[in-house]
Formats: C-alpha cells, sequence, structure tokens
C-alpha cells in the first residue's frame, strides 16, 4: 500500500506566501493613507488660498462695518437683494407712492423716520399725496423712537425703505422704479453742539449726501422739484434781528451751520448748471409731539420729571439766551406750501433747458421766547420744580437769540404760523408721558397739586 504524499512543504510554501500578501496589502494600504492625506492637505491648502484672495478677512469686514456704522452701504445693497430690489420689494416701493389724489405728488422723503420728516410725510399721505420713505435709521439718538415712527408710518401705508444718501445704487434703483415729481429732502446730521465730538458725520450727510441726491436727480427724467431742509444756524453771527433772506450769512458759528450754508450754495450751483429747481427751507427751534431727544425742550422734561439738574445758559454779558420756537404743525403747512409753489426743474438729460426756480424761506414762528420761560412752562405742566442750574453758555457753537421774519413764506405760499409755546408745550408733554409710559405719574401729581389747592 503506497503512503500519504507528504503536503508539509507546500502548506508551508502558502503559508509564507500568504504572509508575503499580507506585508504588500499593508504597504500599499499605508501608501494610500499617506497618497490620501497628503491630496486632503493639498486641496485643503488651495481651498484656504483661494478664500483668503477672494475673500476680506473677519476684522476687515468689522472695521468696515464700524467705519460706515452711520451708512446703508453699497455692499449691503448689493448682498441683500433679496429684501431690496427684488419684485416684493418694488411693488411696496410703487404702492406706497403712488398718489391718490387727482394730480397728486409722489414724493421722496429723506429722513422720513425723523422728527420733521415723518410729519411731513404723514400730512403729505393724508392728502392723498404718494409718499416713499427713505432713512438710515442712525444712532445719533434713540434709534428706536424712529422706529416707532416707522410704525406709524407704516399704518397709514408710507414704506420707509432703509438705506443712506450716500449709496448711489440704491438712490438710482429708486428713481429706476418712481418717477419722482418732489423731493422733500430733510435728512441730515443735526445738532449744533454734536460737531465738535464727530465733524466727518456732518460733512457726509449735509454735504457728500446732499450732492449724492442732486447728481441723481440731475440726470432724472423727469426732473423732481426739491425742496430741502436748510437752518436758521446760517444766520450765525448776525446781530440783525428778525433774521431776515436778504441778511448775511458768511458768519456760521458751528460746523453744523456751515454745512447747511454750504448745502445753500451747492443747490444754486446744481440750478444754475442743470436747472434743477430746488427751495431751502431755514427752520427755527422746531418741538413738538415726536421730537429730539437732543433738543432742551426734550432733555428738561425729562430731567424735571428725573428730579436732576438742568442747565439754563446765560450769555457772557449775563443776558439769557432766546429763541424762536417753531411748533412742528406749522413747519409742516410750511414744507407743503413750499411743495405746492415749487416749480417745475427745467432740466433734461442732465442738461439745464432753461432758467429754474431758486428760493429760500424763513420758517419761523416770529416770536422768540427765553429759555428761562421756556423752563417755568413745562414746570406749570409737568408740575414739578426744576433744579436750575444757571452757567455761562460755552463757546460750543451755540448762538444766544434768534428771531425769523416769515413775511417771503407769507407773501409766496401764505405761511402763518399760529402756535404759541404754552399751547405747543402742551401737547409735547401730553405725547411725551403717553409714550414714555409715566402717564399715571403725571396724573397723581395732578391731583395731589388739586387737592392742596382745596385745602
Amino acid at each position: 500500500m503506497a503512503s500519504p504524499p507528504d503536503t508539509s512543504k507546500t502548506m508551508k510554501l502558502e503559508r509564507y506566501n500568504s504572509y508575503l500578501r499580507k506585508i504588500h496589502n499593508t504597504k500599499v494600504l499605508n501608501a494610500s493613507s499617506k497618497l490620501l492625506f497628503r491630496a486632503t492637505l493639498l486641496i485643503a491648502l488651495v481651498l484656504i488660498l483661494f478664500f483668503t484672495i477672494n475673500c476680506p478677512p473677519l476684522s476687515d469686514h468689522n472695521h468696515h462695518h464700524l467705519h460706515h456704522h452711520n451708512f446703508l452701504s453699497t455692499a449691503f445693497f448689493a448682498s441683500s437683494s433679496s429684501a431690496v430690489g427684488g419684485a416684493a420689494w418694488e411693488k411696496q416701493v410703487r404702492h406706497s407712492s403712488t398718489p391718490r389724489r387727482p394730480n397728486g405728488f409722489s414724493v421722496l422723503v429723506t429722513g422720513a423716520a425723523g422728527f420733521v420728516g415723518s410729519h411731513c410725510s404723514l400730512a403729505l399721505k393724508k392728502r392723498g399725496d404718494g409718499v416713499l420713505g427713505l432713512d438710515n435709521f442712525n444712532s445719533y439718538y434713540d434709534p428706536s423712537l424712529k422706529r416707532a415712527r416707522q410704525k406709524l408710518l407704516l399704518k397709514h401705508q408710507v414704506f420707509i425703505v432703509e438705506g443712506d444718501l450716500n449709496d448711489e445704487p440704491l438712490l438710482a434703483k429708486l428713481f429706476d422704479v418712481v418717477p419722482f415729481t418732489h423731493i422733500l429732502h430733510l435728512a441730515a446730521q443735526a445738532g449744533v453742539r454734536y460737531a465738535m465730538q464727530n465733524p466727518q458725520s456732518y460733512v457726509s450727510s449735509n454735504i457728500a449726501g446732499f450732492v449724492n441726491l442732486l447728481e441723481v436727480a440731475k440726470a432724472a427724467n423727469p426732473q423732481p422739484a426739491i425742496v430741502w431742509a436748510s437752518s436758521s444756524s446760517v444766520y450765525g453771527l448776525n446781530t440783525q434781528v428778525p433774521f431776515s433772506e436778504t441778511h448775511r450769512t458768511d458768519q456760521p458759528a458751528s460746523l453744523y451751520a456751515a454745512t447747511k450754508k454750504a448745502g445753500e450754495e451747492i443747490a444754486h450751483t446744481y440750478n444754475h448748471i442743470y436747472g434743477l429747481s430746488l427751495t431751502g427751507l431755514r427752520f427755527f427751534t422746531v418741538y413738538g409731539p415726536w421730537g429730539r431727544p437732543d433738543m432742551a425742550y426734550f432733555f428738561f422734561t425729562k430731567d424735571i420729571l428725573q428730579g436732576k439738574p438742568i442747565d439754563i445758559y446765560q450769555t457772557q454779558d449775563e443776558k439769557q439766551v432766546a429763541r424762536d420756537f417753531t411748533y412742528i404743525d406749522d413747519v409742516v403747512k410750511g414744507c407743503i406750501g413750499a411743495l405746492d409753489t415749487a416749480e417745475k426743474s427745467t432740466g433734461s438729460g442732465g442738461k439745464k433747458k432753461a432758467p429754474a426756480q431758486l428760493r429760500v424761506y424763513n420758517l419761523g414762528n416770529t416770536s422768540p421766547v427765553l429759555v428761562g420761560k421756556l423752563v417755568s412752562i413745562l414746570e406749570s405742566l409737568l408740575h414739578t420744580k426744576a433744579k436750575k442750574h444757571v452757567i455761562k453758555m460755552p463757546r460750543n457753537g451755540d448762538v444766544p437769540y434768534t428771531h425769523a421774519n416769515v413775511s417771503l413764506a407769507y407773501r409766496d405760499f401764505g405761511y402763518k404760523p399760529t402756535t404759541d409755546l404754552s399751547t405747543g408745550l402742551r401737547k409735547f408733554v401730553k405725547w411725551y408721558v403717553s409714550y414714555y409710559g409715566i402717564q399715571t405719574r403725571v396724573k397723581k401729581e395732578n391731583e395731589i397739586n388739586s387737592e392742596h389747592t382745596e385745602d
């Protein structure tokens, strides 16, 4: 019987070959892993390099945002095209700016979320004009007050585009969508004293922003008539009273006044070269409900109610400061009167075809009141004694006295102020205590005062 074949050598050989295959596969796997890692690393480096070249660093973006805190940049307009420039947005813009009365105006109101702008927008809308607002909602004073005005206007179907005068593509888009008949330009960096802290904001808004608006308006077809807010501050160091439009305005006492005076000269230039119809309105200390918190009557009210002392200025020779306080409703009538009598611009395609209207008017109350008297009226209305701190007027650009001659505005569009300071402040205080939710406190003080009177 034959013996079975010896397979031990074959099995050993197979085990050895299997071992070699495992080593080979391990080497291949390691090599592949290294290759994959290197390829992944290379791709990552390429992507990092690509995004570094094509995208700004985060720190640069933040710096850009801070630098343009008060402006809606062109980049924002481009990046938010779904909100601005889309079909729904255009529908809102057209609806808001379409007049509802025969021969009604289509008015672009800049600074529409501001004090005067919101009142004028509401008045125009109520009489049947189309009104589209533009506002950048900057933080010069509490933006929540501007948002509250915006909400009020929206209830009356006035849409406010959130944007800045220096955003030329946005302005051009608005004029592409709407053939405005008029512009009521009220957007500005306001305030005399703030100019010492942030002078560039005045140049950016009151000069550069105004020029940008005029540039877009001159190219529009048809060109709109423009009514815009100058200021009584342009009279500066003028000592002739009452202030008349014929008096000199080449001695500004503040940068704010200088930028408004520059605006008047710029208006003259665009009227002369391009045929734009331009009317400047010199406002005299406007006050009333929904007013500006940086104005004396507003922060006096706040401080008196909070029991804080208030500073009352005297001139260097110890005379009391006086202002021609003008109630908001009177100013609104003046703005609308100026719009109603504004003649059409005469340019076409950016070229002047004929002489165009150029006007400047005072809008004041014609009755200067001492600041001390203002405080006394507030004390009476609030039933609270003010803690007065009388000091010399600092050299911050304020002037000691203003007094408007409004005979020119009366002659041309019937401007006639009818609200005295006591009446106007009563309406303001009523709004103030309601808006800030302190109605109960004032009522309580009224009740206590009544009890004392009966005793």
